[in-house]
């Protein structure tokens, strides 16, 4: 783009900011940004001045202190990975200043690796980069230079960013903000260009902290050691969240060393952190789970580290209330649960639904099992691994609880199954991907940047495939392993040591701890205990598979060796629920040491977390659905119909762009046949319009339906409803396509707000009934109760 073209763009884009206006034809299509397309996608309603986002001063050419306040925050917002917020408070930033460049390249910051927009944003601040400091022009210069050399690859291009954040902090030395993002970009390059001084980039860091001790750079030096030498972390483990505290995933960080240094409880306590944030966050401004960055990894990694400190209780609440989140809708795949992998898969949904039930399996809660697997919880519909996984341990269950008919019944399907993957074709019988992957950095954009590698739940006390081979096995592989452990267990029911002893030799990544005590019922006591060795060595310092480990050694008659392991359980016991399967077998053990069956020892605190707040003043532990503002308009006729007239029953309440919007009309008449479906199920549809009630018979009028719309339309001319809703561009002062399904208790349970309007009906019945069907929550009422509905009369 020529430069005078650049400037005219950048003049555009500031006079829209100053002078908000309706979106009308021609022009932008309702809901959709008069700034360009570019600002269709990111936050849409304004920003404010939060708490706990960072001890960050980064000064900027602008004449407003509140701008510069914004940029400060978004700055802050960048270190914490909090992407999308921190769009939101450049593009305040742009409404207060619009000639100030550097708004623009934060939101290209907050966008960098997704370049389409991240160039229309550096662009614009290209554009205006005359009117800035030389030390600004660098920054703006430097990430333009990245997206301009598009023919470089991609190690050339950010070895040029690393030479120009070093040239930048030769020129400005003091400038701590050039060093932090200097080791940023450093870290982020380690895979094109591999860090060749660990230490130096370290020192760097510390460099920053010299002068501002708790600044979010701490996030940075967490992630530099996370996967080379955690323990160097420990200190910015210890700082980094409380620097940020109000930025959920700047606890989460702190998580990663404690995971790592093998301190379970503290990992624990952090992702936790991090949940209440999330919600305190998500409630405040009637946010969905999902839609926040890293929130749903977040929480399946806390119920991993419950499990593995014996919280079995919390880790099963944990992992149902997931499930039990609203689910969003893949607006640009498919939602069918036909698939071989599931719609769902790194979703709060698929994750707790894998925790659930390798909780279950892990600590032999068969009944729990049994009973989940005819529900939603666990009921195998979704991709065709999952279903694989969860008849697999249905059939556990049935044999563990002396069922062996039930259990033969599972071993039936799964060879169904097996015969089925066999006649496959190469294509279809292609593994689906993992829905372990790994979670994206950015928030709300389509092209997301891979964050460094997760942790994968402890599979290290597996029955792992010998060396040389793929440590992912195939679908056939599988199944075949499944089969041979059900049928040992079958031919050990029927007292077939040997063809039991032969199946079991088949296996293939089995738990090894459930292995052991298989072979230990088989006799072979010496390979029983080698397994449980591996396995407890394999998973150090997590309670189960120890646990499991002085259960085998007991009842092999090595007492001396069973005891001194017990006391290396104990020391980890603090928190276990005793009532587990695995802990109940230990009783003897504990009996014989002249313990009482209470035998954990009191937690402790540890000594080097820095100041942590409690964790109920960052805030609630679980989210609960807000309440739906009430109102009360006109239909054409004049007459007033009010969300409390649905008090007691749900409703669907759409937010539709007046009858001269073509894309509402056509979501208008999408609903139409489903009405009655809706009805069916208890479910109300009410649509509220930009129109006046004249606007509203000319949306009557272009009905598919023979009558007109089957449900009830009404007038929010003065948008006070949208706003409410917040079903509105604050920025540009227009109002939004929004879908909300609001229960009979008048809590927002589901919504979508967005600048094309929801139109996939089948998933949003689908998921209405599921989310209204869910056991009764009391909190939910409670808060209802509590709030009351916030009136926009």
């Amino acid at each position: 783009m020529h430069t005078i073209s650049r400037i005219l763009l950048a003049t555009l884009a500031a006079l829209v900011w100053t002078s908000p206006v309706r979106a009308q034809e021609p022009g932008p299509l309702p809901g959709h940004s008069s700034h360009g397309e570019v600002f269709n996608e990111g936050p849409r309603q304004k920003a404010y001045l939060m708490k706990g986002t960072g001890h960050v001063d980064f000064r900027v050419t602008t004449s407003s202190a509140e701008a510069q306040a914004f940029f400060n925050q978004g700055v802050g917002q960048l270190h914490g990975f909090w992407y999308f917020e921190a769009e939101r408070s450049f593009r305040q930033m742009a409404v207060l200043d619009p000639d100030c460049a550097m708004a623009y390249w934060g939101m290209a910051m907050a966008n960098e690796k997704n370049a389409k927009r991240a160039k229309e944003f550096i662009a614009r601040a290209s554009a205006l980069k005359g009117k800035a400091s030389r030390r600004e022009q660098l920054w703006i210069e430097n990430l333009a230079k990245y997206y301009a050399d598009e023919k470089k690859s991609n190690k050339e291009r950010e070895k040029q960013l690393i030479d120009g954040y070093t040239a930048m902090a030769k020129e400005f030395p003091d400038d701590i903000e050039i060093k932090a993002f200097l080791a940023l970009q450093t870290w982020e390059s380690n895979g094109s260009n591999p860090i060749k001084d660990y230490d130096a980039v370290n020192n760097l860091i510390g460099e920053v902290l010299a002068v501002e001790p708790m600044h979010p750079v701490h996030h940075y030096r967490i992630h530099l050691w996370d996967s080379k030498k955690a323990e160097n972390a420990l200190g910015s483990a210890a700082l980094c969240g409380q620097s940020s505290f109000g930025i959920a995933h700047m606890w989460h960080m702190p998580g990663h060393i404690y995971s790592k240094v093998q301190r379970y409880s503290d990992a624990a306590w952090q992702q936790e952190a991090s949940a209440r944030v999330d919600h305190l966050h998500m409630m405040q401004d009637r946010v969905l789970p999902d839609q926040i960055h890293n929130y749903a990894h977040n929480n399946e990694w806390l119920v991993r580290d419950l499990v593995f400190i014996g919280r079995v209780h919390d880790a099963i609440e944990l992992a149902e209330n997931m499930i039990e989140l609203p689910r969003l809708a893949r607006r640009s795949g498919t939602t069918s649960t036909n698939s071989t992998r599931s719609p769902y898969a790194g979703t709060s949904y698929g994750y707790g639904r894998t925790r659930l039930l390798e909780v279950l399996t892990r600590y032999e809660l068969w009944p729990e099992l049994l009973s989940l697997s005819k529900t939603m919880y666990l009921e195998p519909k979704e991709d065709l691994d999952e279903r694989i996984r969860i008849k697999h341990a249905v059939g556990l269950a049935h044999f563990a609880l002396g069922e062996p008919a039930k259990g033969e019944a599972v071993i039936g399907e799964l060879q169904q199954m097996l015969e089925r993957e066999k006649k496959a074709t190469p294509a279809t019988r292609r593994r689906s991907e993992s829905s372990e992957s790994a979670e994206g950095r950015k928030e709300g954009t389509p092209a997301e940047k891979p964050a460094t590698e997760e942790p994968k739940p402890s599979n290290t006390s597996t029955n792992r495939a010998p060396a040389g081979r793929s440590s992912t096995p195939s679908r056939t592989q599988t199944l075949e392993s499944a089969l041979a452990e059900l049928r040992a267990l079958s031919a050990l029911a029927k007292g077939n040591v040997a063809t039991a002893r032969e199946q079991l030799g088949k296996t293939k990544d089995i738990q090894k701890e459930r292995l052991a005590r298989t072979w230990l019922e088989l006799g072979d006591k010496q390979k029983a205990e080698q397994l449980a060795r591996e396995a407890a060595n394999s998973g150090k310092k997590q309670v189960q598979p120890l646990a499991s480990y002085v259960d085998i050694l007991y009842r092999t008659g090595k007492y001396a060796l069973a005891y001194s392991n017990f006391f290396e359980l104990r020391d980890l016991s603090a928190e276990i629920d005793l009532d587990m399967p695995v802990f109940q077998r230990l009783l003897p053990v504990a009996k014989d040491l002249k313990f009482s069956s209470n035998w954990r020892i009191k937690p402790k605190a540890a000594g080097d977390v820095g100041q942590r707040p409690g964790l109920s003043k960052l805030g609630p532990f679980r989210w609960q659905p807000s309440p739906a503002p009430d109102w009360s308009l006109p239909d054409a006729n004049g007459k007033k119909i009010s969300l409390r007239l649905y008090r007691g029953k749900p409703v669907i309440v759409v937010f539709y762009l007046g009858y001269g919007c073509s894309h509402c009309i056509q979501q208008l008449n999408a609903f139409a046949p489903m009405t009655k479906r809706f009805a069916e199920a208890g479910i109300s549809i009410v649509a509220v319009s930009t129109d006046t009630a004249e606007g509203l018979k000319k949306t009557f009028a272009k009905s598919e339906s023979e009558g007109g719309f089957p449900f009830p339309l009404v007038s929010d001319e003065k948008l006070k409803v949208f706003k409410a809703y917040r079903a509105f561009d604050d920025f540009e002062n227009v109002p939004l396509h929004g879908t909300f399904l609001v229960d009979g208790d008048g809590l927002v349970r589901w919504q979508d707000i967005n600048y094309q309007p929801f139109t996939q009906m089948e998933f949003l019945f689908e998921e209405s009934q599921r989310l209204l069907n869910l056991p009764k929550n009391p909190l939910f009422t409670e808060k209802a109760a509590k709030n009351g509905a916030r009136g926009s009369e």
